[in-house]
């Protein structure tokens, strides 16, 4: 069962520039690029910071701190130091709001 949650109005979303919400107690980086919404966990798996804060360029995310990114679509790293995934969470889009399930992650772990 999936349990979408409103993050935001799609409005408020603008291009490249991440957007930090919780949702149910989980911080997640809802992300607009290449004509897609994205919604990742908003936490680096390598060092606990804020991906919200760092950039987004070819459907990645970057670390502000340590420079790994994070593919917005699988959440799996393109490199080091980071070695281990970030969830990505399901998004669909109605009446002009983003909503996201952060109960159904889209990560597969390798």
């Amino acid at each position: 069962m999936t349990t979408f949650v409103r993050a935001c109005a799609l409005s408020e979303l603008e291009e490249d520039t991440p957007k930090r919400v919780e949702l149910d107690g989980t911080p997640v980086a809802v992300v607009r690029t290449e004509g897609e919404v994205f919604a990742i966990n908003d936490i680096c798996s390598h060092a606990n910071v804020s991906l919200s804060e760092g950039e987004v360029e070819d459907c990645q995310i970057e670390c502000w701190l340590h420079g790994s990114a994070f593919d917005l679509r699988t959440g799996k790293p393109s490199g080091l130091p980071a070695t281990r995934p970030v969830p990505v969470y399901p998004v669909k889009i109605e009446g002009g709001s983003v909503f996201v399930d952060v109960r159904a992650s889209l990560t597969q772990e390798s």
